[in-house]
């Protein structure tokens, strides 16, 4: 973990500074893995910022931030040292923290926070365009996950981040997501029948698919879902590498468990912006959302180094690899389920086609480069 700390401490001394324009980091599972104090002696002197020019009069934004872990939590505290360097841009924010997603999710709703970190599948309810970005299947890799991230940054496809009061300032790559098991020998879809699987409680889909496997849905919101599985009440979980120490995954995975080695989808987090109650105080706000946008995707490189590494907590011995024939079958099962909630209206066509572009700019020679269905 020692190394996973290390680079994120050095990714954050160099993104620091858009972090803080922007308000507040996003949820990261990791995020309480980290040192607080460590990454306030690491971050760089204000003179050094060498950022887009401050604002032109001091501006208070109040910022909902959930942690899990409240006002104690090291979420909060990473956030609060983001804002000092805020304050050299005229940008004073006001943290908030929350220990309920929803309740954040909420406030922002009702107009009490201007700015909001959600996860992307929370934030799905404010842009559906940005929201489907969490669909099933949705990137490979990293490198995919780039190309669409560089793709959102240009100003003409930015303003899919706009819906009327609510704009996506960013969204932030948490990782690839695998299915943690209790048993090495569900290794398949079909021997997932009769497992108890931890979903979303709120994100009703979830439960549909996982009992279209026949399968069990094991509800939880994100302060009891590792629960589920640590605890003995759920067989499997999907979640980022990022979360496997800090959640303690090992312990609902026994003895006998394993780690599915096939990437369910890309995670991402997102950081949400009041439009109504911001762009009169900042006028300009899409021109310098579109600098910080370019100005971050000068660190996807060093964010995605930091989920690959990673993924090295997770020992060797505990990766359960699966045959060709297999991966094939999650491939289709997710590019069907991707569809048939396009057509129900879950995920937005717009998002999907963008995404299915990122992948065919890297395999098009794939199958579902000769098709139009996405």
């Amino acid at each position: 973990m020692k190394n996973v700390a290390c680079l994120m401490n050095n990714f954050l001394k160099r993104i620091a500074p858009a972090l803080a324009l922007l308000g507040l980091m996003a949820w990261l599972p990791v995020a309480h893995a980290i040192d607080a104090d460590d990454v306030k002696a690491k971050l760089p002197a204000k003179s050094s910022l060498g950022l887009p020019t401050p604002l032109p009069k001091p501006v208070k934004l109040s910022f909902c931030l959930f942690d899990p872990f409240g006002t104690g939590g090291k979420v909060v505290a990473i956030a609060r040292e983001l804002a000092v360097y805020a304050e050299a841009f005229n940008l004073y924010a006001d943290i908030r923290p929350y220990t309920d997603e929803r309740v954040a999710s909420e406030d922002f709703k009702a107009g009490r926070c201007d700015v909001v970190a959600i996860s992307t599948l929370r934030a799905k309810q404010f842009n559906n365009v940005l929201g489907s970005i969490d669909a099933p299947g949705n990137l490979r890799n990293y490198a995919e996950m780039k190309t669409l991230l560089t793709q959102l940054s240009k100003p003409v496809v930015a303003s899919l981040a706009i819906n009327g009061r609510y704009q996506v300032a960013a969204v932030v790559p948490i990782g690839a997501v695998y299915i943690y098991v209790n048993d090495r020998s569900i290794n398949s879809l079909s021997k997932a029948a009769g497992k108890r699987i931890v979903v979303l409680d709120w994100e009703p889909n979830m439960a549909k698919m996982v009992s279209g496997l026949g399968a069990q849905p094991v509800l939880a919101d994100f302060t009891t879902y590792a629960g589920k599985f640590n605890n003995g009440q759920a067989d499997i979980i999907a979640a980022p590498a990022l979360a496997y120490k800090p959640m303690e995954l090992a312990k609902g995975m026994g003895e006998k468990g394993g780690v599915i080695h096939y990437p369910l989808l890309q995670a991402t987090a997102a950081i949400l912006v009041r439009r109504d109650l911001v762009l009169p105080r900042i006028p300009d706000l899409d021109a310098r959302l579109t600098e910080l946008r370019k100005f971050g995707l000068q660190y996807l490189d060093k964010l995605f180094e930091l989920l690959t590494e990673a993924e090295k907590d997770i020992p060797a011995s505990r990766w359960v690899e699966l045959p060709a024939n297999e991966r094939a079958r999650y491939d289709q099962m997710l590019a069907e389920a991707r569809v048939y909630l396009m057509k129900q209206g879950v995920y937005d066509p717009v998002m999907l086609s963008l995404m299915k572009r990122a992948r065919c700019a890297h395999q098009p020679k794939a199958s579902e480069c000769s098709k139009f269905d996405e």
